[in-house]
């Protein structure tokens, strides 16, 4: 088993998780690895850039006028705070729906501050209050850009969801049977490919935003990169990883949860690791994919060991890595605030 983080309630082992972490190069080489990087992995929603590629090369940002902040929440699992559900009517408006027309259904947000407004008063979310509800307005405007039906957007036979399935695979370098799919908890198709895929969809986000945008295709990527780092509080919200993440690094690299413990990054330019094997090829501080699963779900585990192997690869400086320090150590307390245990992170890359 590949444990890469050892939970201690005091001096006892308490829990183990195992994970693999792939990384690779401007051109999709494996460089580093932790565990299976080949393991097939359901992307869930950090596939969102992906799937926002597809929808923005419809023509649909254009003809119902999306911004960048929309392109944004597109790509967002968002934490249902009103600015987040304002945008998500002033989309559906933009594009001529309403929300009746959404497939994906509410549920309780993600955010521990709104779950507490709501509550206070007996709120009852719908589909607008989906941390999903930005890529799901995104795919109407997408399939009406089609000139197809938006009462079955979400069905995997739908025109739109063929062109995604056929984007997903074309930006994992797989062929179409490369990819399998299986429906997400907001109800939409969602992929499965190989881990270090899934660092070769985020490290062509970071390229195409680093270099020339040389082709519609990549001039789409930087757009979406671009989106996410200018807008990090619609990609999350407030008290979440993804946006302290994009927030600290200050446009040097996106990243993006999916559920289940899934994450990928997606690296502008990078350092020279430290503590790495000797001989370990750096390339040439170019850009970098970084995708992570944890086996059991866990996503506190998930963020420290992100922190974790962004420290090893000295991606950034010490003053934005430690602005991760809360997820890279996250306090263990009990009701009395009395510390009771630690999670300790050990991922050791190894050259691939």
């Amino acid at each position: 088993m590949n444990v890469a983080a050892t939970v201690y309630r005091g001096d006892l082992v308490e829990n183990t998780h195992a994970a693999h972490v792939a990384v690779v190069d401007a051109e999709g080489r494996l460089l580093y690895a932790f565990g299976d990087p080949a393991r097939l992995t359901l992307a869930r929603s950090a596939a969102k850039p992906a799937q926002a590629v597809a929808v923005l090369e419809t023509g649909a940002l254009e003809r119902f006028g999306f911004d960048d902040a929309d392109l944004a929440l597109m790509c967002a699992s968002h934490n249902s705070e009103p600015r987040h559900i304002e945008r998500t009517r002033a989309m559906l408006a933009k594009a001529q729906v309403t929300e009746a027309d959404l497939q994906c259904g509410g549920h309780a947000p993600l955010s521990d501050a709104v779950c507490k407004e709501w509550i206070k008063r007996d709120f009852t979310p719908t589909g607008v209050c989906s941390n999903c509800s930005g890529k799901h307005a995104g795919m109407l405007a997408g399939a009406r850009a089609l000139g197809a039906a938006v009462i079955d957007y979400h069905l995997p036979e739908h025109p739109l969801q063929v062109r995604v399935k056929r984007t997903v695979a074309e930006l994992c370098d797989l062929p179409d049977n490369g990819v399998q799919w299986a429906i997400d908890g907001c109800n939409l198709p969602t992929p499965a490919f190989p881990l270090d895929r899934l660092a070769r969809l985020f490290v062509k986000l970071a390229n195409a935003s680093a270099g020339a945008e040389t082709t519609p295709r990549s001039r789409a990527l930087a757009r979406i990169y671009r989106a996410m780092t200018t807008y990090p509080e619609l990609v999350a919200g407030e008290g979440r990883f993804c946006t302290t993440l994009m927030r600290a690094f200050d446009g040097e690299l996106v990243g993006k949860v999916g559920a289940d413990a899934s994450y990928a990054i997606g690296v502008r330019s990078s350092g020279t690791p430290t503590g790495m094997p000797t001989g370990t090829p750096t390339g040439t501080h170019g850009a970098l994919g970084i995708a992570v699963k944890v086996e059991d779900g866990n996503t506190a585990v998930l963020y420290a060991i992100v922190a974790h192997v962004l420290e090893q690869l000295s991606i950034g400086d010490e003053t934005q890595r430690e602005k991760l320090a809360a997820y890279r150590h996250p306090p263990m307390r009990n009701t009395m605030g009395i510390e009771t245990g630690r999670l300790v992170v050990s991922v050791p890359l190894e050259r691939a």
